[in-house]
Protein backbone atom coordinates (compact mmCIF):
# COMPACT_ATOMS: atom_id res chain seq x y z
CA UNK A 1 0.00 0.00 0.00
CA UNK A 2 2.86 2.07 0.90
CA UNK A 3 4.81 1.86 -2.39
CA UNK A 4 1.20 2.80 -4.16
CA UNK A 5 1.07 6.11 -2.10
CA UNK A 6 4.47 6.81 -3.11
CA UNK A 7 3.38 6.31 -6.49
CA UNK A 8 0.60 8.25 -6.67
CA UNK A 9 2.26 11.24 -4.78
CA UNK A 10 5.46 10.87 -7.63
CA UNK A 11 2.50 10.94 -10.26
CA UNK A 12 1.42 14.07 -8.97
CA UNK A 13 4.14 15.65 -8.36
CA UNK A 14 5.30 15.07 -12.18
CA UNK A 15 1.50 16.59 -13.59
CA UNK A 16 2.10 19.39 -11.56
CA UNK A 17 5.12 20.13 -12.47
CA UNK A 18 4.26 19.64 -16.02
CA UNK A 19 1.46 21.69 -15.97
CA UNK A 20 3.34 24.41 -14.36
CA UNK A 21 6.28 24.02 -17.18
CA UNK A 22 3.50 24.37 -20.16
CA UNK A 23 2.98 28.10 -21.48
CA UNK A 24 -0.17 29.36 -21.14
CA UNK A 25 -2.75 29.55 -23.37
CA UNK A 26 -3.65 32.55 -25.53
CA UNK A 27 -5.78 33.34 -28.44
CA UNK A 28 -5.29 35.20 -32.03
CA UNK A 29 -7.69 35.46 -34.11
CA UNK A 30 -7.91 36.35 -37.93
CA UNK A 31 -10.54 38.08 -39.19
CA UNK A 32 -11.59 36.24 -42.82
CA UNK A 33 -14.75 37.29 -44.60
CA UNK A 34 -18.24 34.85 -45.22
CA UNK A 35 -17.73 30.56 -44.53
CA UNK A 36 -18.42 30.43 -48.49
CA UNK A 37 -15.79 32.83 -49.26
CA UNK A 38 -12.09 32.34 -50.34
CA UNK A 39 -10.57 34.08 -47.04
CA UNK A 40 -12.52 31.61 -44.98
CA UNK A 41 -10.54 28.67 -45.61
CA UNK A 42 -7.53 30.84 -46.78
CA UNK A 43 -7.67 32.13 -43.31
CA UNK A 44 -8.16 28.48 -41.49
CA UNK A 45 -5.09 27.01 -43.33
CA UNK A 46 -3.09 29.92 -41.86
CA UNK A 47 -4.45 29.22 -38.40
CA UNK A 48 -3.60 25.82 -38.75
CA UNK A 49 -0.10 26.12 -40.18
CA UNK A 50 0.91 28.81 -37.13
CA UNK A 51 -1.04 27.90 -33.92
CA UNK A 52 1.67 26.45 -31.17
CA UNK A 53 -0.73 24.63 -28.58
CA UNK A 54 0.98 23.00 -25.88
CA UNK A 55 2.35 19.83 -26.31
CA UNK A 56 2.33 19.68 -30.23
CA UNK A 57 4.73 17.24 -31.36
CA UNK A 58 5.44 19.27 -34.66
CA UNK A 59 5.61 22.69 -33.15
CA UNK A 60 8.63 21.20 -30.70
CA UNK A 61 10.74 19.57 -33.50
CA UNK A 62 11.65 22.90 -34.95
CA UNK A 63 10.43 26.56 -35.44
CA UNK A 64 7.37 25.49 -37.34
CA UNK A 65 4.63 27.00 -35.55
CA UNK A 66 4.26 31.02 -33.50
CA UNK A 67 4.68 31.54 -30.37
CA UNK A 68 4.43 28.68 -27.71
CA UNK A 69 1.15 28.57 -26.32
CA UNK A 70 -0.95 30.59 -28.75
CA UNK A 71 -3.84 28.85 -30.53
CA UNK A 72 -4.76 31.34 -33.83
CA UNK A 73 -8.23 30.39 -35.54
CA UNK A 74 -10.31 31.88 -38.21
CA UNK A 75 -13.27 33.81 -37.60
CA UNK A 76 -15.59 34.66 -40.08
CA UNK A 77 -16.93 38.46 -40.58
CA UNK A 78 -18.44 40.63 -43.14
CA UNK A 79 -14.91 40.97 -45.17
CA UNK A 80 -12.00 43.69 -46.00
CA UNK A 81 -13.72 46.74 -44.31
CA UNK A 82 -15.23 45.30 -41.40
CA UNK A 83 -12.00 43.68 -40.75
CA UNK A 84 -9.23 46.84 -41.18
CA UNK A 85 -11.96 48.62 -39.21
CA UNK A 86 -11.82 45.19 -36.31
CA UNK A 87 -8.16 45.58 -36.52
CA UNK A 88 -7.45 48.91 -36.14
CA UNK A 89 -10.01 49.36 -32.91
CA UNK A 90 -8.30 46.30 -31.39
CA UNK A 91 -11.24 44.29 -31.56
CA UNK A 92 -9.92 41.42 -33.18
CA UNK A 93 -5.86 40.78 -33.12
CA UNK A 94 -5.41 40.43 -37.08
CA UNK A 95 -7.46 40.16 -40.33
CA UNK A 96 -7.31 39.47 -43.89
CA UNK A 97 -8.22 42.40 -46.21
CA UNK A 98 -7.24 43.63 -50.16
CA UNK A 99 -4.64 46.15 -51.10
CA UNK A 100 -7.13 48.72 -52.37
CA UNK A 101 -9.17 48.63 -49.07
CA UNK A 102 -6.13 49.23 -47.02
CA UNK A 103 -5.16 51.88 -49.13
CA UNK A 104 -8.80 53.38 -48.90
CA UNK A 105 -8.47 52.90 -44.84
CA UNK A 106 -4.96 54.55 -44.47
CA UNK A 107 -6.20 57.74 -46.90
CA UNK A 108 -9.84 58.07 -44.87
CA UNK A 109 -11.75 57.45 -48.03
CA UNK A 110 -14.51 55.23 -49.50
CA UNK A 111 -15.95 53.41 -47.06
CA UNK A 112 -13.56 54.71 -44.43
CA UNK A 113 -14.88 58.39 -45.16
CA UNK A 114 -17.10 58.92 -42.07
CA UNK A 115 -15.00 56.11 -39.72
CA UNK A 116 -11.89 58.47 -41.07
CA UNK A 117 -8.26 57.43 -41.42
CA UNK A 118 -7.40 53.81 -40.08
CA UNK A 119 -3.81 54.80 -38.33
CA UNK A 120 -3.17 52.12 -36.57
CA UNK A 121 -3.09 49.37 -39.29
CA UNK A 122 0.40 47.37 -40.12
CA UNK A 123 1.14 44.74 -42.39
CA UNK A 124 2.26 41.12 -41.59
CA UNK A 125 2.25 39.88 -44.61
CA UNK A 126 1.86 40.11 -48.31
CA UNK A 127 -0.44 36.72 -49.23
CA UNK A 128 -1.85 36.04 -52.53
CA UNK A 129 -3.04 37.93 -55.57
CA UNK A 130 -7.06 37.99 -56.16
CA UNK A 131 -8.51 38.16 -59.64
CA UNK A 132 -11.96 40.14 -59.99
CA UNK A 133 -14.06 37.76 -62.21
CA UNK A 134 -17.10 38.79 -63.77
CA UNK A 135 -19.69 36.18 -64.69
CA UNK A 136 -22.66 35.80 -66.65
CA UNK A 137 -25.06 32.56 -67.14
CA UNK A 138 -24.01 31.31 -70.75
CA UNK A 139 -26.25 32.33 -73.11
CA UNK A 140 -26.53 35.69 -71.98
CA UNK A 141 -25.93 38.52 -74.29
CA UNK A 142 -23.89 40.78 -71.97
CA UNK A 143 -20.22 40.38 -73.22
CA UNK A 144 -18.74 43.57 -71.98
CA UNK A 145 -19.27 45.65 -68.87
CA UNK A 146 -20.61 48.20 -70.97
CA UNK A 147 -23.80 45.52 -71.75
CA UNK A 148 -24.47 45.44 -67.64
CA UNK A 149 -26.47 48.26 -68.63
CA UNK A 150 -30.13 47.74 -67.16
CA UNK A 151 -29.30 44.40 -65.64
CA UNK A 152 -29.95 42.55 -62.74
CA UNK A 153 -26.08 42.50 -61.04
CA UNK A 154 -24.20 41.21 -57.42
CA UNK A 155 -21.21 43.13 -56.22
CA UNK A 156 -20.51 40.19 -53.66
CA UNK A 157 -20.73 40.26 -49.60
CA UNK A 158 -21.55 43.92 -48.52
CA UNK A 159 -18.29 45.86 -47.73
CA UNK A 160 -16.16 42.84 -49.16
CA UNK A 161 -13.39 43.76 -51.61
CA UNK A 162 -15.36 42.47 -54.54
CA UNK A 163 -18.12 45.03 -53.39
CA UNK A 164 -15.62 47.77 -53.37
CA UNK A 165 -13.70 47.18 -56.86
CA UNK A 166 -17.13 46.39 -58.47
CA UNK A 167 -18.47 49.30 -57.39
CA UNK A 168 -15.57 51.46 -58.81
CA UNK A 169 -15.73 49.51 -61.90
CA UNK A 170 -19.42 51.01 -62.50
CA UNK A 171 -18.65 54.62 -61.91
CA UNK A 172 -15.97 53.88 -64.23
CA UNK A 173 -17.63 52.46 -67.07
CA UNK A 174 -20.39 54.42 -66.10
CA UNK A 175 -22.78 51.65 -65.92
CA UNK A 176 -26.17 52.12 -64.59
CA UNK A 177 -27.46 48.79 -63.32
CA UNK A 178 -31.62 48.02 -63.21
CA UNK A 179 -31.04 46.92 -59.66
CA UNK A 180 -27.95 46.07 -57.30
CA UNK A 181 -27.77 43.52 -54.94
CA UNK A 182 -24.80 42.69 -52.09
CA UNK A 183 -25.19 39.08 -51.60
CA UNK A 184 -23.18 36.36 -50.49
CA UNK A 185 -21.33 34.56 -53.85
CA UNK A 186 -23.22 31.13 -53.77
CA UNK A 187 -26.41 32.92 -53.14
CA UNK A 188 -26.00 35.30 -56.04
CA UNK A 189 -25.06 31.90 -57.97
CA UNK A 190 -28.23 30.48 -56.96
CA UNK A 191 -30.03 33.91 -57.85
CA UNK A 192 -28.71 33.82 -61.38
CA UNK A 193 -29.34 29.60 -61.97
CA UNK A 194 -32.70 30.91 -60.79
CA UNK A 195 -33.22 33.60 -63.38
CA UNK A 196 -33.62 36.21 -61.22
CA UNK A 197 -29.80 37.28 -61.54
CA UNK A 198 -28.39 38.50 -64.50
CA UNK A 199 -24.28 38.96 -63.30
CA UNK A 200 -22.43 38.88 -60.38
CA UNK A 201 -18.93 40.08 -59.56
CA UNK A 202 -16.55 37.47 -57.99
CA UNK A 203 -13.32 38.54 -56.06
CA UNK A 204 -10.56 35.62 -55.68
CA UNK A 205 -8.41 32.99 -57.21
CA UNK A 206 -9.14 31.13 -60.71
CA UNK A 207 -10.25 29.09 -60.86
CA UNK A 208 -12.82 29.07 -58.06
CA UNK A 209 -14.63 25.83 -56.83
CA UNK A 210 -18.17 27.88 -57.67
CA UNK A 211 -17.48 29.30 -61.02
CA UNK A 212 -15.95 25.82 -61.87
CA UNK A 213 -18.70 23.95 -61.26
CA UNK A 214 -20.97 26.57 -63.08
CA UNK A 215 -19.15 27.04 -66.17
CA UNK A 216 -18.69 22.86 -66.36
CA UNK A 217 -22.44 22.30 -66.15
CA UNK A 218 -23.07 25.34 -69.08
CA UNK A 219 -24.70 27.79 -66.74
CA UNK A 220 -22.08 30.39 -66.67
CA UNK A 221 -18.86 31.84 -68.87
CA UNK A 222 -16.70 35.40 -67.66
CA UNK A 223 -16.73 38.59 -69.14
CA UNK A 224 -13.93 40.72 -69.67
CA UNK A 225 -13.22 43.44 -67.71
CA UNK A 226 -10.62 46.29 -70.16
CA UNK A 227 -10.45 48.47 -72.40
CA UNK A 228 -10.35 52.59 -71.53
CA UNK A 229 -12.59 51.59 -68.52
CA UNK A 230 -10.02 49.46 -66.94
CA UNK A 231 -7.43 52.20 -67.99
CA UNK A 232 -9.51 54.80 -66.13
CA UNK A 233 -10.08 52.59 -63.25
CA UNK A 234 -6.40 51.81 -62.28
CA UNK A 235 -5.06 55.57 -62.66
CA UNK A 236 -8.21 56.34 -59.98
CA UNK A 237 -7.85 53.32 -57.48
CA UNK A 238 -4.39 52.43 -55.74
CA UNK A 239 -3.95 48.68 -55.39
CA UNK A 240 -5.43 47.17 -58.38
CA UNK A 241 -3.46 46.06 -61.18
CA UNK A 242 -4.47 44.55 -64.50
CA UNK A 243 -4.44 41.08 -64.62
CA UNK A 244 -5.98 37.93 -66.45
CA UNK A 245 -8.07 34.67 -65.65
CA UNK A 246 -5.66 32.46 -67.44
CA UNK A 247 -6.40 30.40 -70.58
CA UNK A 248 -7.57 26.81 -69.07
CA UNK A 249 -8.31 28.12 -65.95
CA UNK A 250 -12.20 26.89 -66.42
CA UNK A 251 -13.18 24.06 -68.97
CA UNK A 252 -13.42 25.70 -72.53
CA UNK A 253 -12.37 29.29 -71.35
CA UNK A 254 -9.09 31.37 -73.04
CA UNK A 255 -7.82 34.12 -71.58
CA UNK A 256 -9.74 36.44 -69.63
CA UNK A 257 -8.67 40.23 -69.30
CA UNK A 258 -9.83 41.64 -65.69
CA UNK A 259 -8.39 43.47 -62.65
CA UNK A 260 -6.93 42.05 -59.40
CA UNK A 261 -6.02 43.36 -55.73
CA UNK A 262 -3.16 41.94 -53.46
CA UNK A 263 -4.78 40.40 -50.08
CA UNK A 264 -2.60 41.21 -47.08
CA UNK A 265 -2.85 39.91 -43.35
CA UNK A 266 -2.75 42.96 -40.98
CA UNK A 267 -2.33 43.74 -37.76
CA UNK A 268 -2.11 46.41 -35.20
CA UNK A 269 0.53 48.50 -34.23
CA UNK A 270 0.20 47.40 -30.78
CA UNK A 271 0.66 43.89 -31.16
CA UNK A 272 3.55 42.67 -29.75
CA UNK A 273 6.71 42.41 -31.77
CA UNK A 274 7.84 39.06 -30.65
CA UNK A 275 4.54 37.20 -31.34
CA UNK A 276 4.47 38.96 -35.00
CA UNK A 277 7.97 37.65 -35.58
CA UNK A 278 7.20 34.43 -34.77
CA UNK A 279 3.93 34.05 -36.84
CA UNK A 280 5.39 35.46 -39.50
CA UNK A 281 8.67 33.11 -39.51
CA UNK A 282 5.86 30.31 -39.13
CA UNK A 283 3.66 31.36 -42.38
CA UNK A 284 7.13 30.86 -44.29
CA UNK A 285 8.89 28.08 -42.88
CA UNK A 286 9.94 25.78 -45.56
CA UNK A 287 8.64 23.02 -43.46
CA UNK A 288 5.18 24.25 -43.82
CA UNK A 289 5.26 24.45 -47.47
CA UNK A 290 3.44 21.41 -48.23
CA UNK A 291 0.44 22.36 -45.91
CA UNK A 292 -0.07 25.96 -47.88
CA UNK A 293 0.18 23.95 -50.94
CA UNK A 294 -3.12 22.02 -50.15
CA UNK A 295 -4.96 25.18 -50.82
CA UNK A 296 -3.50 25.54 -54.19
CA UNK A 297 -5.88 28.55 -54.83
CA UNK A 298 -4.55 30.76 -52.11
CA UNK A 299 -2.32 29.72 -49.25
CA UNK A 300 -0.46 27.30 -51.78
CA UNK A 301 -0.04 31.17 -53.53
CA UNK A 302 2.07 32.54 -50.77
CA UNK A 303 5.59 33.50 -51.41
CA UNK A 304 8.58 34.93 -49.21
CA UNK A 305 9.34 37.08 -52.06
CA UNK A 306 6.58 38.88 -52.43
CA UNK A 307 6.43 40.40 -48.50
CA UNK A 308 7.59 43.65 -49.22
CA UNK A 309 5.15 45.05 -51.61
CA UNK A 310 3.27 47.87 -49.57
CA UNK A 311 0.41 49.99 -50.31
CA UNK A 312 1.22 53.26 -48.31
CA UNK A 313 0.94 51.62 -44.86
CA UNK A 314 3.99 49.98 -43.06
CA UNK A 315 5.47 46.85 -41.96
CA UNK A 316 4.66 45.37 -38.52
CA UNK A 317 8.24 46.15 -36.62
CA UNK A 318 8.11 42.51 -35.69
CA UNK A 319 8.02 41.23 -39.64
CA UNK A 320 9.94 44.32 -40.52
CA UNK A 321 12.65 42.20 -38.27
CA UNK A 322 11.75 38.52 -40.31
CA UNK A 323 12.01 40.34 -43.54
CA UNK A 324 15.59 41.69 -42.70
CA UNK A 325 16.50 38.39 -41.50
CA UNK A 326 15.94 36.54 -44.49
CA UNK A 327 16.95 39.21 -46.70
CA UNK A 328 13.68 40.76 -48.10
CA UNK A 329 14.27 44.03 -46.76
CA UNK A 330 17.95 45.94 -46.18
CA UNK A 331 18.84 45.77 -43.03
CA UNK A 332 18.17 49.53 -41.35
CA UNK A 333 19.49 50.92 -38.40
CA UNK A 334 16.93 51.50 -35.31
CA UNK A 335 14.27 54.06 -35.51
CA UNK A 336 10.88 54.99 -34.12
CA UNK A 337 7.80 53.25 -35.67
CA UNK A 338 7.58 54.52 -39.20
CA UNK A 339 4.40 56.54 -39.48
CA UNK A 340 2.11 55.98 -42.93
CA UNK A 341 3.02 56.95 -45.80
CA UNK A 342 -0.17 59.31 -47.49
CA UNK A 343 -0.81 57.46 -50.52
CA UNK A 344 -1.34 59.51 -53.63
CA UNK A 345 -4.58 61.45 -54.25
CA UNK A 346 -7.37 59.38 -55.90
CA UNK A 347 -7.68 61.09 -59.33
CA UNK A 348 -11.27 62.10 -60.31
CA UNK A 349 -12.84 59.87 -62.56
CA UNK A 350 -13.92 61.20 -65.79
Amino acid sequence: MKTGWIVTAVLAVAVAATAQSLPPRRSFEIATGPAAGTYFPAGEMIARIVSHPPGMARCEKSPLCGPPGVIVSAKSSDGAVANVLAVNAGQIASGLAQANVIADAVAGRGEFRHAGRQTHIRVMADLFTEQLQLVVPRRSPIRSVADLRGKRISLGNPNSGSDVIAGEILKVYRVRPARIVRETYETSGGLMREGKLDAFFFLGGAPALLIADMVNRGQARLVPIDGKGRTKLLAAVDGVTADAVPAGAYQGTGRIETVSSRTYWIVRDSAPNEAVYDLVRALYHPGNRALLDQNAMDTGRIRIGDAASLVGVPLHPGAARYYREVGILKPTPPASSPSPVPPRPRRAIP
